[in-house]
C-alpha cells in the first residue's frame, strides 16, 4: 500500500542551533522528492526526521495518515539505504536482505521468498551466497537496496546513495534507481543527494535546501527552466546571474538593453538575469552582448567560453569550434528572449 510523507513545520534544533527550520513539505504516495542541497542545508535532518533518528523540537511528520513524530525507526514502515551501505561483514548476502524481515518477526516460512524477491529486483539473486567484502561497491550498495526493499515499505528513503561510487558505477546506479521506480510505482522515495545530476535525472520534484530553510520546490523542468531564486538557478544546473536595472518597459544591462519578459518585477528595481550558459549563441542575434573572452574551455562536444561583458563574467556553452577565440579576442553573444528569466531580488529568500 502507497504511502506520502508530509512535514508540518517541523523544526529540529541542537542545543540551540536550528538545523531544520519550520519545514512544511509533502511527498505524494508513489512520488520521488529529491532534497537538494549544499552541506548542511538540513536535508538529511529532514530526512532523519522521517526515518526517526532525529526527535523534532516542534511540528509534526505523517508517513500516509499515520503521525509517527513519536514513533520508534522500527514501527515506521520505512526502507532506508545510506551512503555506506552498512551491510554486515559476517552475513551472507541472503543474511543482510533478511535482516529487516527478521527484526520485523516476518513468518518465516516467507523470508527466503521475499528476500529473493528483493535480490532478483536488483539484479543480484545470483550474489546470495557471498559476502560483502567479496562484492564491489555498487554490488554492495544494490544489496543494500535489496534489503531495504525486502521489508516491502511503503516509503524508501536514500541518503546520498550514490556518492561512495565512481563515476561510471554512479551513472548505471542512477539507471538501476530509475528502473526500480517503474517497477515499485506505489513507494514513495524521498532522496537526499547534493549531486544536482542525480535529482534532475530521478527526482519527480526537486525540494532545494540552503540554511536549514526549504527555497524552491517543483519539478525538475521547472526549476531548471524558470526558477524563482539566484539560489535555485545555480544551485540546479548552471546559470549565469547578471545584475540588470529594470525600467518602464526596458530591461539595461549596463549600458545595454535586453529584451526579456518582466513577469510583473517593478520598474526602478535592480533585479538579476538568469541565462543558462547553453542557451547563449556565438556571433550577432537577438540580445547581442559584446565582450572579450576570458578563458576557454575545451569539453569535448561543446567549448565553454567565458567572456567579460562591461566587468561581468558571461558563459557561454557553444558547439565544439574547429577554431575557438583566442584569449583577449573581441566576440559577441546572444540569446532568445523567452530563453531569460529576470528573478526580482528577494524572491523566495526567507524559504
Amino acid at each position: 500500500m502507497s504511502s506520502g510523507i508530509r512535514f508540518d513545520s517541523v523544526t529540529v534544533a541542537y542545543g540551540g542551533n536550528v538545523v531544520l527550520d519550520s519545514l512544511d513539505l509533502t511527498v505524494d504516495p508513489g512520488e520521488v522528492m529529491a532534497l537538494l542541497g549544499p552541506s548542511g542545508s538540513g536535508k538529511t535532518t529532514a530526512l532523519r526526521a522521517v526515518a526517526g533518528f532525529v526527535t523534532p523540537a516542534s511540528g509534526r511528520v505523517f508517513i500516509g495518515e499515520r503521525d509517527v513524530t513519536g514513533l520508534p525507526p522500527h514501527r515506521r514502515g520505512i526502507g532506508m539505504v545510506v551512503q555506506q551501505y552498512a551491510l554486515f561483514p559476517h552475513m551472507r548476502v541472503d543474511e543482510n536482505v533478511a535482516f529487516g524481515l527478521r527484526a520485523q518477526k516476518a513468518p518465516k516460512q516467507e523470508v527466503p521468498a521475499r528476500v529473493a524477491d528483493a535480490l532478483e529486483l536488483v539484479g543480484m539473486a545470483a550474489y546470495a551466497k557471498r559476502y560483502p567484502r567479496e562484492l564491489s561497491g555498487g554490488q554492495q550498495q544494490r544489496v543494500a537496496i535489496a534489503r531495504a526493499l525486502a521489508i516491502r515499505p511503503g516509503v524508501l528513503l536514500l541518503d546520498e546513495p550514490l556518492s561512495a561510487l565512481d563515476a561510471q558505477l554512479r551513472s548505471g546506479m542512477l539507471a538501476e534507481l530509475a528502473r526500480l521506480h517503474r517497477e515499485l510505482p506505489d513507494v514513495s522515495i524521498l532522496y537526499v543527494t547534493h549531486d544536482q545530476v542525480e535529482a534532475l535525472t530521478l527526482a519527480d520534484r526537486i525540494a532545494v535546501m540552503d540554511k536549514a530553510r526549504l527555497q524552491d520546490c517543483g519539478t525538475p523542468q521547472e526549476l531548471y527552466r524558470r526558477p524563482r531564486t539566484e539560489f535555485t538557478a545555480s544551485f540546479v544546473g548552471n546559470a549565469n546571474l547578471l545584475p540588470v536595472s529594470v525600467g518602464e518597459g526596458a530591461v539595461s544591462l549596463g549600458a545595454t538593453e535586453v529584451k526579456v519578459a518582466t513577469d510583473g518585477v517593478a520598474a526602478g528595481v535592480t533585479a538579476t538575469l538568469c541565462v543558462r550558459p547553453h542557451l547563449m549563441g556565438l556571433g550577432p542575434g537577438p540580445n547581442a552582448l559584446t565582450g572579450s573572452v576570458t578563458e576557454v574551455q575545451w569539453r569535448g562536444a561543446t567549448h565553454r567560453l567565458y567572456v567579460d561583458v562591461g566587468g561581468h563574467a558571461v558563459k557561454a556553452d557553444v558547439r565544439e569550434l574547429r577554431v575557438p577565440p583566442g584569449l583577449g579576442e573581441q566576440v559577441t553573444l546572444h540569446f532568445a528572449p523567452e530563453d531569460a528569466v529576470l528573478l526580482s531580488a528577494g524572491v523566495g529568500s526567507d524559504g
